[in-house]
């Protein structure tokens, strides 16, 4: 062959290639076997379900904070793609989970996206690390992406590990207590994830002399749910104590503490005052003395009056008024403040004390009032000094109230006695008429208002007696008295009436009786001197007699 013939053939292969060419470009769309090899694979492209982002930055999350970080994936086969089971691994500095899927439930067409929500919580300071993995009907089955960032250290530079469960406050502390006292704190607990998290237990692990408690009904938390346990602390001992709450729960991090402190530094006790401090819904009993003082140099029966009054801002009510000492002669009135007596608030009652030494010298006792208000007793002191005794036997004898009409006790008073005038039984028996009628008038008068006539009478005694008159004795001086007549003592008029045992005073319904010590009189010890000798003289004659018998 020549060289002609090969430079033809040679172009005619050329042009044969060309036209082929040509051809089978424009039948590509008929003849599948011309295109891209990995088009005829079930699932579309190389991979079918790819990452949009195969590292997505997560960005800075505060340490114990919460972020969302979305991963999206697009379908880049030709067939829609069916997702399935997710699986996450976190680094130990965080925790990861899904909160939106938008890539389950239908098949992704192909060219599609679709995105994926995760909570990535902060739980310790430093970089991060989330891988994702993804399974799918596409080719290969599974596809992965990683999400990244750093953990950011928090205001108070620590680095310690947070938990699921936001406790609020992170530490309670009690401070210095001085009193003795009951402190209460809350401290919420707070669910800052995006799933429910179940409280199996909580306590506290401390000592038993530090005195903490712990109520609660915490149980299960919802996302954002939060709930409340109450801390009391009653120390028992002084100094420091400490202690922790333990809160195990169902969360990643399974556990969350309180950390407990406090110290108690009590104050010296100092000696109680006689006035107690005011308490909310309490009644306070004050006086208006803080002392009883008698004074010096008594001689008489004295009477101190005070007032009691609630102070409070509720009622109280008086349940005994007592006086330990029952031989110094200090008694009290039941005409004012008495056993059972309610007083609203600012509302006062009148307590009266008397004393009638019944030695000479001081006197160191105390009135009691025991009430339902605050502190529950009010202690009086009573002081004084006496110079001389009152005999309690000349003590006047309240014999009726005011109110009380003639009745058996005038009757025996009246009748037990004989004239001593003399005279006929008509004369007598006149007297006696007029002096009964005396009586009932007197009785039966209408009161003046008065509260307690008789207290006029006290420190009075009988120191001259006979069948119609008497001397008494007391803080006005001397007194003359005539049976069946009026005298005014104390302001007050009474109508005297001499027994033989003493002298009734009456007064508009009420009768007190003066007594007379029999004792103190020079004429019974004359009588019995003279008694005495009667005796021995007839004796001596009787004697004399049976001699001469004899």
């Amino acid at each position: 062959m020549n060289m002609r013939s090969h430079c033809f053939n040679i172009v005619a292969l050329f042009i044969a290639f060309f036209t082929l060419a040509c051809v089978a470009g424009g039948a590509h769309a008929q003849y599948p076997g011309f295109g891209d090899p990995g088009a005829r694979q079930v699932g579309g492209g190389a991979d079918g379900l790819i990452p949009v982002d195969a590292n997505v930055d997560g960005g800075t999350i505060p340490m114990g904070a919460t972020a969302q970080v979305v991963v999206r994936f697009r379908n880049d086969g030709s067939q829609p793609v069916q997702t399935g089971l997710i699986r996450l691994y976190p680094s130990s500095t965080v925790s990861a989970e899904t909160a939106l899927n938008q890539c389950q439930g239908e098949a992704l067409p192909a060219g599609a996206e679709c995105a994926i929500a995760m909570s990535v919580k902060g739980l310790q300071s430093g970089p991060w690390r989330v891988e994702m993995l993804m399974t799918h009907s596409g080719r290969t089955r599974l596809v992965a992406a990683t999400l990244s960032g750093v953990v950011e250290v928090g205001g108070d530079g620590s680095d310690k590990v947070a938990s699921d469960i936001e406790a609020l406050p992170e530490e309670i502390d009690f401070g210095s207590l001085k009193a003795s006292q009951t402190l209460v704190e809350p401290v919420i607990l707070r669910n800052i994830t995006s799933t429910a998290i179940d409280i199996t237990k909580i306590y506290i692990d401390t000592s038993e002399q530090a005195g903490y408690t712990l109520k609660t009904e915490c149980a299960t938390l919802q996302a954002g749910q939060a709930c409340m346990a109450i801390v009391s602390w009653s120390p028992k001992l002084k100094g420091r104590s400490s202690g922790v709450i333990v809160i195990e729960h169902t969360g990643p991090t399974g556990l969350t503490s309180v950390p407990l402190k406090g110290e108690y530094d009590p104050d010296d006790v100092d000696e109680a005052e006689i006035f107690p401090r005011a308490v909310p819904g309490k009644g306070l009993l004050v006086s208006s003395q803080t002392e009883l003082d008698f004074g010096e140099d008594v001689e008489t029966a004295s009477t101190i009056t005070v007032s009691l009054v609630n102070a409070g801002d509720a009622d109280l009510m008086l349940s005994d008024i007592k006086i330990p000492g029952s031989d110094n002669g200090v008694s009290f009135k039941n005409d004012g403040c008495a056993a059972g007596t309610v007083l609203e608030p600012i509302e006062a009652c009148p307590l009266t004390i008397t004393w009638s030494p019944t030695r000479v010298g001081s006197i160191i006792d105390d009135v009691q009032v025991t009430h339902n208000g605050a502190r529950g007793v009010l202690v009086l002191p009573v002081r004084g000094m006496a110079v001389s005794t009152v005999s309690q036997d000349q003590k006047a004898i309240v014999l009726s109230g005011a109110g009380a009409g003639t009745g058996s006790g005038v009757t025996s008073s009246s009748g037990g006695r004989s004239s001593s005038d003399g005279g006929d039984d008509g004369i007598a028996s006149n007297q006696k008429n007029a002096r009964s009628e005396n009586e009932k008038r007197v009785l039966q008068s209408s009161s003046t208002g008065l509260t307690n006539p008789a207290s006029s009478l006290d420190g009075y005694k009988i120191t001259s007696f006979s069948s119609n008159r008497a001397i008494i004795n007391g803080p006005g001086g001397s007194r003359i008295v005539f049976d069946d007549e009026e005298i005014v003592i104390g302001g007050v008029p009474w109508f005297v009436l001499i027994q033989r045992n003493g002298i009734e005073f009456l007064h508009q319904g009420q009768r007190v009786l003066l007594l007379f010590d029999k004792s103190l009189s020079s004429i019974n010890r004359v009588s019995a001197s003279s008694s005495s000798g009667s005796s021995g003289s007839s004796g001596s004659s009787s004697s004399s007699s049976n001699n001469d018998g004899g």
